[in-house]
């Protein structure tokens, strides 16, 4: 989910955000500009990048009335494009490098501009919502400037976005990833890749493929079924505790998702709501998340706490005429008497209460009280607003949503919830932390030795990549022809998709890289392999045979050419 520190002293960003729909008349082409990266550069700068890519989009139209554009490829920039809502678009420019290697991938960039909008409006709804409550302007500017800021300073967890005035971008170094899907919880060596893709589809659909399976552990010889009976136990442990969640919220409609460490073990959400959600805990919720100074995921992060405190500190204050167009990131909701802003991406805002659960004053207090009010957030599926409750137990973080409209009388009700599931389902909770503790190995307990890859199922946004300090051991060649695969992969996708393919389409690309290992990609049924081979000898047939063997052992042949 981090950046990586990829970029050259060559490269700027800008990012911007803008409605078609307003500024139509001469003088007040400032109107359609909510959100604008560096804040400080000159509005004539600002409204020459807006007026830019708003051409362009006019002139694509054109050709493509149908389908939006996506990316401008110019000779010293590219232009990335991702319209948010209609006639709302969110723009990066990115200034190329002297590399004769490209060092991002568009598809990359997209996606973070995705998850940035897909997360606000989680949090504060639609933009154009916010626009017809406030017609003027300043109250959405204000919401999205607080907001991206605060997304892209990240934590000393989550690595920066920002580092002094630069916008970092995810560059070739993150090419055995995906941004955009959520990553599920390992317990057994072989079936853990095919459970991850079953999970979020139906659990039970796990469970009896389990029942099927021998894990064949390698840290024991005495374990053909240990590890998959331990898993079973966790997934009926997993649906009893749900069963006992929804039961404590009496007769109302609730979700809940379930994570250990920074991993997703349960969820009754939506694909799309889960992954909003699993992105806000592991960002802000989890135990990492809460600890400063504890290692993350991503190989990506450099430096520690001091240095990140430093960034920030660093981060360059809008001019004057900017921070009163866009309001300034740096005022308290308490402070702003004009618009009250809620901040839910800050840092360090949240900890952790006596009773487990996880307590923030980034809502301010209930009316009337010195009680902290509960964090609300907008589900996509269904339009509600929900109380978000957030219960930690060691390593498990459990998130349980509650529809506002259920609750008559505020944060009483709220409190007499969370009692319920205390009272009701601790004794679960207690025992799936166990489990789960004992059966997970740690990041580096499944590698498949020998391999470097990335799964995934675009059809449930589940992804499962090899763990990120192994990735780290691939050369700069390497990853630089995967990236550049996965670029091929992708223009192929988006070709097939505007010619209005019906079906998925299979595909195979292999590159032999300058270092002469092999890159390989197959897609087929709505999933995706990416592998790089560094020791693959000198054929292609040998790296093939590779992949078979993976696929065949790994992924229950889902990849095998036959």
């Amino acid at each position: 989910m981090g950046l990586s520190s990829a970029a050259t002293e060559n490269e700027s960003v800008e990012l911007c955000i803008f409605d078609l729909r307003r500024g139509q008349h001469e003088g007040q082409e400032l109107d359609k500009i909510l959100f604008f990266f560096p804040a400080g550069l000159p509005f004539s700068k600002q409204l020459s990048v807006v007026g830019l890519s708003e051409g362009l989009i006019t002139f694509t139209r054109i050709f493509s009335p149908e389908a939006a554009c996506e990316v401008i490829e110019a000779e010293r920039h590219s232009h990335i494009f991702y319209e948010v809502e209609p006639d709302i678009w969110m723009v990066m420019v990115v200034e190329k490098s002297n590399d004769s290697e490209p060092i991002w991938r568009d598809d990359a960039l997209r996606k973070v501009l995705k998850e940035i909008h897909s997360l606000f409006v989680m949090f504060h709804g639609t933009i154009r919502t916010l626009l017809e409550k406030e017609p003027g302007g300043g109250l959405i500017r204000r919401h999205l400037y607080s907001f991206v800021m605060d997304y892209l300073r990240g934590t000393s967890h989550h690595i920066n976005y920002l580092v002094g005035k630069k916008l970092l971008l995810p560059s070739f170094r993150d090419c055995l990833k995906e941004q955009g899907t959520v990553q599920m919880l390992t317990i057994g060596r072989e079936a853990a890749i095919e459970v991850q893709m079953l999970w979020l589809s139906d659990p039970f659909i796990a469970h009896s493929f389990i029942l099927s399976s021998k894990c064949k552990c390698s840290s024991s010889n005495e374990c053909d079924t240990c590890c998959s009976r331990c898993f079973i136990d966790v997934i009926l442990f997993c649906q009893s505790l749900v069963r006992v969640l929804e039961s404590s919220a009496g007769n109302m409609p609730c979700y809940s998702l379930i994570l250990f460490q920074d991993l997703l073990v349960s969820t009754t959400l939506s694909p799309d709501d889960t992954i909003n959600l699993f992105t806000y805990a592991v960002l802000r919720l989890t135990p990492q998340a809460l600890s400063v100074g504890v290692s993350s995921w991503s190989y990506l992060r450099k430096g520690n706490t001091a240095s990140s405190v430093a960034i920030e500190s660093n981060i360059a204050i809008p001019s004057s005429a900017s921070e009163s167009f866009y309001g300034s990131s740096e005022v308290s909701p308490t402070e702003d008497s004009q618009y009250h802003v809620v901040r839910p991406l800050q840092s360090e805002k949240w900890s952790k209460g006596k009773d487990g659960y996880l307590v923030t004053d980034l809502w301010g207090a209930e009316v009337g009280t010195w009680v902290f009010a509960t964090p609300t957030v907008w589900l996509r599926q269904t339009g509600e607003r929900m109380y978000l409750c957030a219960y930690q137990h060691r390593n498990l973080t459990l998130l349980l949503l509650i529809p506002v409209s259920s609750i008559a009388n505020g944060e009483q009700g709220v409190s007499a919830v969370k009692q319920q599931v205390l009272e009701q389902a601790s004794l679960k909770i207690l025992k799936v932390e166990e489990k789960l503790s004992k059966g997970w190995g740690g990041e580096n307990a499944y590698h498949v030795s020998g391999y470097r890859y990335l799964l995934v199922d675009g059809d449930r946004n589940v992804s499962r990549a090899t763990p990120p300090t192994k990735v780290a051991t691939l050369t700069k060649e390497s990853l630089l022809a995967m990236n550049k695969l996965r670029k091929e992969v992708e223009l192929e996708k988006s070709r097939a998709k505007l010619d209005n393919v019906g079906c998925e389409k299979d595909m195979e690309v292999c590159i032999r890289a300058k270092n002469n290992a092999w890159v390989i990609s197959r897609i087929t049924r709505g999933r995706e392999l990416y592998m790089v081979l560094e020791k693959a000898n000198e054929t292609l047939l040998y790296a093939t045979d590779a992949v078979e063997k993976f696929s065949n052992k790994y992924c229950d042949g889902t990849f095998s050419l036959d």
